[in-house]
């Protein structure tokens, strides 16, 4: 098969649609090498926070695991819904949403490795801006590095979340830990030197030779993420940054035991609707 020209990388603007149709495509088009590439880290029914392997079970950011029994949750940027099948597997009712129809293909492919056919979990093809459901749906809102990094206008998603949530329940969400934007996206010595300022929030872009995206990830400095949550009707209660593990000595991208061992590569922000 013909391959066509490498994507270009830059920094440059891009808006909310640019963003979402790029990365709509790019997950459909990467899903199937994704899975292949991490789903023995992932697991089947495995909820973990980032690529240090802080898992939920441990970590208790959602509250104990025993008290997720009926609770209704949501998953946003789900992928293959590893995080949500370890929610149904504590009692809770998970939904799964995500904006690739083909990661959900693969969550309904595990379903049946596994034989969970005839209980799956929810799944869900939607915007996390355009959360397609009901005021005060759930009691809980969750997302391990799904949708975020990935959209332009957060503070919408953040707003979207709270509007749903029940008075009281929490939303947690991990993404890349801010201080890496200033970082070579390397595993080794060469990640360890800044290379740009971390308060230049120009979006990172792939694009193809006719300028047009097919990749956006967008930052946020730790003050512009709490200034987001805050102003969505949440607190925030706790900020996690992993540490890495001794046990984890795999690369992953820019994620590697050299740079996590020295820089923050994951930030959890634990939030509480009011």
């Amino acid at each position: 098969m013909i391959q066509g020209p490498e994507p270009e990388a830059t920094r440059r603007s891009a808006g909310v649609t640019e963003s979402s149709r790029a990365n709509r495509h790019w997950w459909d088009r990467n899903a199937d090498d994704y899975q292949v590439e991490h789903g023995d880290f992932l697991g089947d029914a495995r909820f973990v926070w980032g690529p240090e392997g802080l898992d939920e079970a441990a970590a208790g950011l959602l509250g104990p695991a025993t008290g997720l029994k009926d609770l209704a949750v949501l998953e946003i940027g789900a992928g293959a819904a590893q995080c949500s099948r370890w929610l149904a597997a504590q009692g809770a009712r998970p939904v799964a949403l995500d904006l690739s129809a083909r990661q959900l293909q693969h969550a309904r492919r595990i379903d049946e490795d596994i034989a969970a056919a005839d209980s799956p979990v929810s799944l869900v093809q939607a915007d996390a801006g355009a959360l397609p459901f009901a005021d005060g749906s759930f009691d809980v809102a969750c997302s391990a590095y799904g949708a975020l990094p990935f959209i332009a206008d957060t503070a919408r998603v953040h707003r979207e979340v709270r509007r749903v949530l029940r008075p009281g329940g929490r939303w947690v969400f991990s993404v890349t830990h801010p201080v890496r934007w200033a970082f070579a996206d390397e595993p080794g010595p060469e990640g360890l030197t800044a290379i740009s300022s971390y308060f230049d929030r120009t979006p990172y872009v792939e694009q193809d030779d006719r300028g047009i995206a097919v990749y956006v990830e967008h930052h946020r400095t730790l003050g512009d993420r709490v200034r987001e949550i805050t102003a969505a009707g949440l607190r925030l209660v706790d900020l996690v940054e992993p540490e890495w593990p001794e046990w984890n000595t795999q690369d992953w991208g820019g994620w590697s035991p050299l740079r996590g061992r020295l820089l923050p590569g994951t930030a959890i922000f634990v939030c509480v609707a009011e």
